[in-house]
């Protein structure tokens, strides 16, 4: 049997090396790889270009490698909750990519399944269409998407077994199932990691061939982005 399993982050994240393009999982803050992030923080990797839904917070997630100055573009769809990001962007430390959320998706699963590009009508007549091949599809304009070109995927799961194969939990589920396979490698940092025939084939939610390691992750702090409470009269 093929094992995936490595045994700490150290590993996991090798040959990670400035310069990249890495896929990280998760929606807010929630299903983040906060330990691979928080490892990568403590290295000297930078000009990366980070694909992500959103850039964490000031204090978490990918908001400690903008921080550190390690994030050289970030493409993502939604950045409103982290003032450095707004700061860098502003005064041009930082490049950004603002993408429509559904398309930002897309191009994550096209990389998954081998699909060099597509074609969506979200953009079509704004500055998200700028430089693209445009066409009319039954009657309507559409633009051409390219799949992503990613050197690592690193995405968080519930469970993982030694193979590789993930279940997520609930809303985790989110960029980390397409961003799974859609990278060079993928590095899975899970929860908790089983013995192969541990988990129920039926609930797989990611295959292990699209994972090449994964381990499991030694703390998880599960933040909220924003608690909105309702009292009652």
């Amino acid at each position: 049997m093929i094992t995936k399993k490595v045994n700490n982050v150290q590993e996991a994240t090798a040959g990670i090396e400035s310069g990249m393009t890495i896929m990280f999982g998760g929606f807010g803050l929630c299903g983040i790889p906060e330990n691979t992030i928080a490892a990568l923080v403590k290295t000297t990797v930078s000009d990366l270009t980070c694909i992500s839904n959103n850039a964490g917070v000031d204090d978490f997630g990918l908001g400690l490698l903008l921080q550190k100055k390690q994030i050289k573009k970030m493409i993502s769809s939604y950045v409103g909750e982290n003032a450095e990001f707004e700061r860098q962007m502003l005064s041009g430390e930082l490049e950004v990519e603002l993408t429509p959320q559904g398309t930002l998706a897309e191009r994550c699963r096209a990389a998954q399944a081998g699909i060099p590009a597509f074609f969506t009508p979200a953009g079509y007549g704004t500055e998200v269409a700028e430089g693209k091949e445009v066409r009319e599809f039954n009657g309507k304009m559409h633009i051409m998407e390219q799949a992503f070109k990613a050197d690592f995927a690193i995405v968080k799961a519930w469970k993982g077994d030694e193979a590789g194969n993930l279940i997520f939990k609930g809303t985790a589920r989110n960029f980390n199932a397409c961003m799974a396979g859609a990278a060079k490698i993928t590095v899975a940092e899970v929860e908790e990691l089983v013995p192969v025939g541990t988990l129920d084939p039926n609930q797989i939610h990611i295959p292990g061939i699209m994972v090449q390691r994964i381990f499991q992750g030694e703390k998880f702090e599960k933040r909220i982005e924003q608690r909105t409470v309702i009292q009652k009269a």
